[in-house]
C-alpha cells in the first residue's frame, strides 16, 4: 500500500521518513516487519497542486494511494483544505490525514469540503514518530479492508441477477408466508407478534384507545377431561365469539393458550369497560364441544391510553395483564381496569419523583468526589462529582433509581444545575484539580447547553479549564452534527471533554473521529473483568492504545484491586480510579487530599506476574 506526503518544509518529510524507517529497535522487530508487509511505497511532495496530480497519476496506473498526509499552510500554492478537496474529488476510497501546527480552517469546515467524516483525520504538529506510523498502519488495513469488502460487494451483486429470478418465484408465495408468521394456526386470528405491531401502529395515531388481555376461566379443566382436541375446538368456538363481540373495529389476537388479547378505540373508560363486559358476557355461555357440552366463562383486564401517556406497547400489554390478574384474584368472570396501585414500580416511582422535587430545597442531596489520580505518582489530576439523596421516606437512594427518574420527569435539569453549582463551589478551594461533572443525554439536549454552562462557571469564578464535561455515547449519536458544534463550543471556550463508559455504546470509533475529545473513560465492566475474561483484557489494551494513538488521555474507572492497577499502568493507562486509591469522600475530605496533591503510594506486584493473572 502507498502513503502520499504533502508538505512545503523539506525538514518535515526528513521527519516522516523517520517515522517509518525500517530500523527496529530489539523490542520492535515484530511490529516493524508488519509496518514493511503494509506499507509498499511512500511518496513525497511539497505542493498541492503536485500532490493533486501525482494522485490522479496514481489511479492512472492503479497504483492508489491508501492514505495522504497534508500540511494546511503550503505557500505559495493552494493551502491543505483545497488540496484535499481536489484529491477527496479525484479518489473517495483515499484517507486523508491533516497535519498542522496552526490551521485557518475549522476541522467542520475541512471535512465539509474533503469528507466524509470517516475518512479524513487530524495530527498536530510537532508530532510524535509512533502517532503518525501507527495512524499510517491503521488507515492502510482500513484501506485495503475496505477495497476487499467492496470486490465482495461487487460479488454480491453480480449474484443479485440470479436471486431476483428465484425472489420472482418467492414473491408468489410471500402473501401466504406472511399471513402464516403473523396469524396463530389454530383460529386464524392475529397471533402475538401482529397484535404488538397493531398496537404499536396505534400507539403512533392521535386519540385514546383500549388494551384488553382476556382469558378463559378453568380452561385447563377441559383440556384434562375432554382432551386436547376439545380444548382446541373450544378455544375456535371463543375467538369467533370474541370477533363477533368486540366493538366495530376492533383488532381480535390469540396470544397463546386460552389467552386473547384486543385492541379498539374508546375514549371514555366506563363506555370502554362496558365493552369488555359485553364480551365477558358473551363468553359465558355453553358450548357444544365435540358431543359434549361444556360451560365456558371469561376474565378480562383493561388499560385506556392516555393522549400523551405511555403508548408503549409492552407496557401497554403488562398493565393490562396486570389487570387481568386482579381480576382473577377478585372471582373471575369479571372485568378489571389498571390503576397505579396496581403496579408498585410505578408506585414507588411517584413517590420517589415527587420526593426528588423537593430534595434541593430540603437540602436532601449532597456531593461527593472521588480522585482520578496519575498512574506513576499517584497524583490527583481532579475529581468526580458524584451526588447523592438520603430522603427522610426512603432513607439512601441509590442514584441508578433516582437519575433515571429524573431524566423521565424532566427534574433532571433542576438536578443537574444543583450538581454543577456545587461541584463548582468545591473546586474553587483545591489548588490546580479539575472537577469531573456528568451530564445526561437529556441535559446535552437542553437549548443553550453551553451558554447555561458558561454562565454557571463564570458566576462561581472558576477557569473553565477546570471543569470536565463526562457525557456518554448516547448523549451525542442521536444528534451528531449537534453535538460536534456543541463539543467543539466548549472546547474553544476551555472545558474539557470525557467519553464516559467508553467500549458500551454505539460507534466509538466513528464517535472518537468525529468529537472533539480530551479522554476516554473505559467502563468498570471491562477493568472487573480483566482477571477473568481474555475479551475484557484486549478490549481494555485496544482501547488504551487507541487513546494514546489519537493524543487523548485514558481513565481506568473501577479499580479494586493492586492487579488490575499494574496491569492498567502497563497497558498505558495515562490516570486510574476507583475504590482501591479512594472510595468518594466528602468535600472536606476532598480538600484536603486536593492540597496533599498526591495520594500515598501503594506496593504493587511484579509486571509478570500481573499480566499472567490478568490473561489467566
Amino acid at each position: 500500500m502507498r502513503i502520499l506526503i504533502v508538505d512545503d518544509e523539506a525538514a518535515v518529510h526528513a521527519s516522516y521518513d523517520r517515522c517509518f524507517s525500517p530500523v527496529p529497535q530489539p523490542a520492535d522487530t515484530g511490529q516493524r516487519a508488519a509496518e514493511a508487509d503494509t506499507i509498499e511505497d511512500i511518496h513525497h511532495c511539497f505542493q498541492g497542486e503536485e500532490a493533486v496530480a501525482e494522485v490522479a497519476r496514481a489511479l492512472a496506473t492503479d497504483r492508489p494511494f491508501a492514505v495522504a498526509f497534508i500540511d494546511i499552510r503550503m505557500p505559495p500554492g493552494i493551502d491543505g483544505r483545497e488540496t484535499a478537496r481536489r484529491i477527496r474529488q479525484l479518489d473517495p476510497d483515499i484517507h486523508l490525514v491533516i497535519v498542522t501546527g496552526y490551521t485557518d480552517f475549522t476541522p467542520a469546515e475541512i471535512s465539509q469540503v474533503a469528507g466524509p467524516a470517516d475518512k479524513i483525520f487530524y495530527i498536530a504538529k510537532p508530532f510524535a514518530p509512533a502517532e503518525v506510523s501507527q495512524t499510517a498502519i491503521a488507515l492502510c488495513r482500513r484501506w485495503q479492508n475496505d477495497r476487499e469488502l467492496a470486490e465482495a460487494r461487487a460479488q454480491l451483486a453480480a449474484q443479485v441477477v440470479a436471486l431476483e429470478e428465484k425472489s420472482a418465484e418467492l414473491r408468489a408465495n410471500e402473501s401466504r408466508a406472511m399471513h402464516i408468521a403473523m396469524h396463530d394456526a389454530l383460529t386464524d386470528a392475529p397471533n402475538r407478534s401482529a397484535f404488538l405491531r397493531g398496537l404499536a401502529e396505534r400507539g403512533r395515531m392521535p386519540g385514546r384507545f383500549v388494551t384488553a388481555m382476556l382469558d378463559l376461566d378453568r380452561f385447563k379443566l377441559v383440556n384434562d377431561t375432554l382432551g386436547h382436541l376439545a380444548g382446541d375446538e373450544l378455544i375456535r368456538e371463543v375467538c369467533a365469539t370474541l370477533q363477533h363481540a368486540a366493538p366495530e373495529g376492533a383488532l381480535v389476537a390469540r396470544l397463546g393458550g386460552d389467552e386473547f388479547g384486543i385492541i379498539f378505540d374508546m375514549a371514555d373508560e366506563s363506555v370502554a369497560i362496558a365493552a369488555c363486559e359485553r364480551i365477558v358476557t358473551a363468553c359465558a355461555k355453553t358450548f357444544s364441544i365435540l358431543g359434549h357440552s361444556v360451560r365456558c366463562g371469561a376474565s378480562c383486564g383493561l388499560v385506556m391510553s392516555d393522549e400523551a401517556g405511555e403508548r408503549d406497547p409492552t407496557d401497554l400489554v403488562r398493565r393490562a395483564d396486570m389487570a387481568l390478574n386482579d381480576a382473577k384474584r377478585s372471582g373471575r368472570g369479571i372485568v378489571r381496569l389498571f390503576d397505579e396501585q396496581m403496579d408498585e414500580g410505578i408506585r414507588v416511582r411517584r413517590l420517589v419523583e415527587a420526593g426528588l422535587t423537593q430534595a434541593i430545597a430540603r437540602d436532601e442531596l449532597t456531593l461527593v468526589f472521588q480522585p482520578i489520580v496519575g498512574r506513576g505518582d499517584l497524583s490527583i489530576a481532579g475529581f468526580e462529582a458524584l451526588v447523592r439523596w438520603h430522603s427522610p421516606e426512603h432513607g439512601a437512594v441509590s442514584p441508578a433509581i433516582f437519575i433515571p427518574i429524573a431524566e423521565e420527569s424532566n427534574l433532571i435539569h433542576q438536578l443537574g444545575d444543583w450538581v454543577l453549582d456545587e461541584a463548582l463551589a468545591q473546586v474553587r478551594h483545591w489548588p490546580d484539580q479539575y472537577v469531573s461533572v456528568n451530564f445526561s443525554p437529556v441535559q446535552f439536549r437542553r437549548s443553550h447547553f453551553v451558554g447555561h454552562i458558561l454562565d454557571s462557571v463564570r458566576r462561581a469564578g472558576v477557569d473553565p479549564a477546570r471543569v470536565q464535561i463526562e457525557i456518554t455515547e448516547t448523549a451525542i449519536f442521536d444528534d451528531a452534527e449537534r453535538a460536534a458544534q456543541t463539543l467543539c463550543e466548549l472546547r474553544k471556550l476551555g472545558f474539557r471533554i470525557a467519553l464516559d463508559d467508553f467500549g458500551t455504546g454505539y460507534s466509538s470509533l466513528y464517535n472518537i473521529r468525529k468529537f472533539a475529545l480530551d479522554c476516554l473513560k473505559i467502563d468498570r465492566s471491562f477493568i472487573d473483568g480483566m482477571g477473568r475474561e481474555r475479551e475484557s483484557a484486549a478490549i481494555v489494551h485496544s482501547i488504551i492504545h487507541l487513546g494514546r494513538a489519537l493524543g487523548l488521555g485514558v481513565v481506568a474507572e473501577g479499580v479494586e484491586t493492586e492487579a488490575q492497577a499494574q496491569a492498567l499502568r502497563v497497558a498505558g493507562a495515562s490516570h486510574l480510579q476507583g475504590f482501591l486509591f479512594s472510595r468518594p469522600v466528602a468535600p472536606c475530605e476532598a480538600r484536603k487530599l486536593a492540597a496533599r496533591r498526591a495520594l500515598p503510594m501503594m506496593p504493587v506486584p511484579s509486571d509478570e506476574a500481573v499480566a499472567v493473572s490478568v490473561l489467566a
